[in-house]
């Protein structure tokens, strides 16, 4: 009888709890309905978004492609960015570049300025734009501000800095100091991470300059 009891006694408070679980359901179903739809939506809105810009990224590339292709830096620098200060970063260096190949300094030296100027100070972008001012520039920049310039992309731990200093000793040679650019060339050639390119030029640098290339530094392998 007691076990019968227990029985009825489990069957009811079952009963009670499905009862209740119903009643919840009915009451605050709604809530996790909605929670799903905004879980869908959210997610199908990230996706057209996504969609959205790599359409929109792809355009503009394609732009940028069409008008390097005809050497126009006007064009390029034309185009329009749609609110994304990268894009047009890298429109101005495209157009500056395509300028230099097309025999166009002045516009390719106006197009680096107004990277460098736009460019928050101390970015990648800003001391690329920067560097290659200098290296288009060269003699005719001025010489306070050539020196200042390379001071700073210089600097230990620069994005550019072997670069830079290797632009330092031309400016040294072009100032009529050899000797020192020659100091300067070797403590560059002892820093890690020079490129077999920048060594080679380094090492072409200390033959006109009629100086012994350092040994294993002349852009060949050393034999025994």
């Amino acid at each position: 009888m007691a076990n019968q009891n227990d029985s009825f006694i489990d069957e009811v408070t079952e009963e009670l709890r499905r009862d209740r679980l119903y009643g919840a359901f009915r009451r605050y179903g709604w809530i996790g309905i909605l929670v799903i739809l905004l879980i869908v939506g959210g997610a199908a809105w990230r996706e057209y978004s996504r969609a959205q810009d790599r359409a929109a990224a792809e355009a503009w590339g394609d732009a940028i492609l069409a008008a390097e292709a005809a050497g126009d830096p006007a064009a390029i620098r034309a185009i329009d960015p749609q609110g994304s200060a990268g894009r047009e970063v890298l429109a101005g260096l495209l157009a500056a570049s395509t300028a230099a190949q097309s025999d166009q300094p002045d516009a390719a030296v106006e197009a680096l300025r107004d990277v460098s100027g736009d460019t928050p100070d101390g970015s990648v972008l800003h001391d690329l734009a920067e560097l290659k001012l200098v290296m288009l520039e060269g003699p005719d920049m001025d010489p306070s501000e050539r020196d200042a310039l390379l001071a700073r992309l210089s600097r230990s731990g620069a994005p550019f800095e072997l670069l830079a200093l290797e632009q330092k000793a031309v400016a040294l040679i072009g100032a009529g100091r050899p000797e020192d650019a020659v100091t300067l060339i070797r403590q560059i050639q002892q820093k890690d991470g020079l490129t077999e390119a920048l060594r080679r030029r380094l090492s072409e640098m200390m033959v006109a300059l009629g100086a012994e290339p350092v040994a294993g530094m002349d852009g060949m392998p050393v034999t025994n």
